[in-house]
């Protein structure tokens, strides 16, 4: 599997991406109401009672807390960073997550990227404006930056973006994933990938 043109920066989703998440999503939607059928964070953005918000809000940080506490790197996270890094390729974070539980998972997991991106600075992919975000201020044209995600909304925000979406599937072909340009099924296969087409130019 070729890269389709010459990257230039890299952009990776965190949870599910570069670390672990457990994050039960239907207890969360049972404990603030959120129907199945809509975004979780649309839901909690669109309710008119503010208590019954920031309580959402709360429910939601809570849980984003508990499993940062906990959350271990992705197999060939650290790896893949360094051999980024080894490539002088840009590097940055882009995460529905909250920023507190962001900086803890960084931190925690010794991940040497040390721009991110969470919901509290733009609004939540699948928007592209995080990602356009950090496009622009690297000068670099969206076509040739890479964004890796785990998840439907990753692929959409990176197609929404022009970007070049590449999803981990963790060896599980999923029903969406024929939308991604690059599908992998580990960090170490990206890694494989960046090595050789840096070779080829």
């Amino acid at each position: 599997m070729n890269l389709p043109m010459q990257i230039k920066g890299i952009i990776f989703d965190l949870d599910g991406t570069l670390v672990e998440s457990s994050l039960d999503f239907n207890l969360i939607r049972q404990q603030i109401g959120c129907p199945d059928s809509i975004d979780l964070l649309k839901y909690v953005d669109e309710l008119s009672c503010k208590d019954t918000q920031a309580s959402a809000n709360q429910i939601i940080l809570d849980h984003e807390y508990q499993d940062a506490i906990n959350a271990k790197p992705i197999k060939g996270m650290a790896e893949l960073i360094n051999a980024i890094e080894a490539a002088k390729l840009p590097t940055a974070i882009v995460t529905r997550n909250s920023l507190a539980a962001s900086a803890m998972k960084v931190k925690q997991n010794n991940i040497a990227i040390n721009h991110v991106l969470t919901r509290e600075d733009y609004p939540a992919k699948p928007a592209p404006d995080a990602l356009l975000a950090i496009a622009t201020q690297w000068q670099i044209s969206p076509q040739h930056i890479i964004y890796v995600g785990d998840y439907l909304y990753d692929i959409q925000a990176a197609n929404n973006a022009g970007m070049i979406a590449c999803f981990i599937n963790h060896g599980v072909d999923s029903e969406y994933q024929h939308l991604a340009d690059i599908i992998i099924n580990d960090l170490s296969q990206l890694q494989q990938l960046l090595v050789s087409h840096s070779h080829n130019d």
